[in-house]
């Protein structure tokens, strides 16, 4: 990964670099092996994010 600084504006630079690094998800996965996680536990978080997204998804169509 590669960010130029222009002009000398390194807070840019910054703020480019944190986007990709958002996008990539390495954030996300540094906060998931901050600590272990049984496998049970990784199962149901994952299922109550996938209700969570179903749930939104239905609201989002009753709107339509």
């Amino acid at each position: 990964m590669r960010v130029e600084v222009r002009n000398g504006n390194l807070n840019r630079a910054l703020q480019l670099l944190k986007r990709k690094l958002i996008e990539e998800g390495v954030f996300r996965e540094i906060q998931e092996r901050r600590f272990y996680e049984k496998p049970s536990d990784k199962r149901r978080r994952l299922k109550r994010a996938a209700v969570v997204r179903e749930k939104r998804r239905g609201r989002a169509q009753e709107e339509s």
